[in-house]
């Protein structure tokens, strides 16, 4: 009888052992791949840059001539037509200026008036040998000084009469006042902003492009637009404006893109995202290549791992390859792969020819 315990216990052993490994053998674990897919060289062909949006024509208003603002005909986005008197100073130097130099000119021509009955009167004399050939040249040269002073005066009392016209602001294009910085009252100096006319219909974004695309941005080249505050909503847009220099303030080179079609959302100063398609259009040379991390080396070849689907399952199959340059896109393929393809990115050392995995 202990014979046989001892031989079911021995039986009930090597079942117990055998249910464990059927058991280990169900909770296998697949293991995780990163992974890609073979793409052409070039692929990553949309770039997105940040602008601002502002009207073609902006014209900052300001006056050429000193004086203190009695009136002012601006306010945020009025619309104004070319030739609306927008502002006025009060004048008062320029008028007083201008009354000097009518009393200039007055004075002026009295004298050349003077000057010239003195050269009648010195000439008639000389005639009649009552007067000596100096005395004649000098009352020649004093009328022609006084008539010299006289056209003098003429022109300075037409710039101050211009001076005068310094002090109204007229309305330069057709637009709308898109900023007013001044009141009445207040002083101001020739050449101080005191606002700022939209005077453009179209609208343009102002961005700065890196060196390593610049080559691929042209004069009318298309382009897509969108902003931020005008959602679900995409702009046909074309290039400008190329500069040929860096800016140096902020590294980049500046470009501008103009929208074709007017909308009345879009307003001046909106973050805009700009779209570029590149190498899109008249591509040549279409080359395959993949990132340098997922080429493994045995001393004899290069290889990658190419995962294939069977039946909801991922295999990874050692594929050997060969390869061209190493680009700053990864290794450009010569042969061995297709595009489209999935590729393992990391942990070649530990994978094996044949392993079933799960994608990452």
């Amino acid at each position: 009888m202990k014979h046989t315990g001892k031989i079911w216990m021995l039986f009930l052993t090597i079942l117990i052992m055998a249910c464990g490994k059927k058991e280990e053998t169900k909770a296998e674990v697949l293991r995780p791949v990163k992974y890609t897919e073979v793409t052409y060289s070039g692929g990553e062909k949309v770039r997105n840059f940040s602008g601002t949006a502002k009207t073609e024509k902006i014209i900052n208003l300001s006056f050429r001539n000193t004086g203190i603002i009695v009136m002012l005909d601006m306010k945020l986005g009025q619309q104004v037509k070319k030739g609306d008197l927008l502002a006025q100073l009060d004048n008062v130097q320029a008028r007083l200026n201008y009354e000097s130099a009518l009393e200039s000119k007055n004075s002026a021509e009295s004298q050349m008036n003077t000057a010239k009955l003195s050269l009648n009167r010195v000439r008639t004399l000389y005639e009649k040998g009552s007067a000596s050939l100096s005395d004649y040249e000098a009352a020649k040269n004093s009328y022609r000084t006084a008539v010299a002073s006289f056209e003098s005066a003429k022109r300075s009392v037409s710039i101050q009469a211009e001076q005068i016209k310094f002090g109204y602001l007229y309305a330069p294009e057709n637009g709308s006042i898109a900023s007013v910085v001044a009141e009445v009252d207040e002083n101001v100096s020739p050449g101080q902003i005191i606002g700022v006319l939209n005077a453009g219909t179209a609208i343009e974004i102002a961005l700065g492009l890196p060196e390593s695309v610049i080559n691929n941005v042209n004069k009318g080249m298309k382009v897509k637009v969108s902003f931020t505050a005008i959602p679900n909503k995409q702009f046909d847009a074309t290039v400008s404006e190329v500069a040929p220099a860096l800016d140096q303030n902020t590294s980049t080179y500046p470009i501008r893109v103009t929208i074709n079609d007017n909308d009345e959302a879009i307003k001046s100063g909106m973050a805009a995202n700009v779209m570029f398609e590149f190498g899109m259009e008249d591509q040549v040379k279409r080359e395959l290549v993949i990132p340098a991390v997922s080429v493994g080396e045995d001393g004899e070849s290069r290889f990658v791992f190419v995962i294939e689907e069977n039946q909801d399952k991922h295999i990874v199959k050692r594929q050997p390859v060969t390869l061209g340059a190493l680009t700053s896109e990864g290794f450009l393929v010569t042969s061995g792969l297709e595009a489209g393809q999935k590729i393992a990115t990391a942990g070649l050392q530990t994978l094996l020819d044949g392993q079933q995995v799960k994608l990452n």
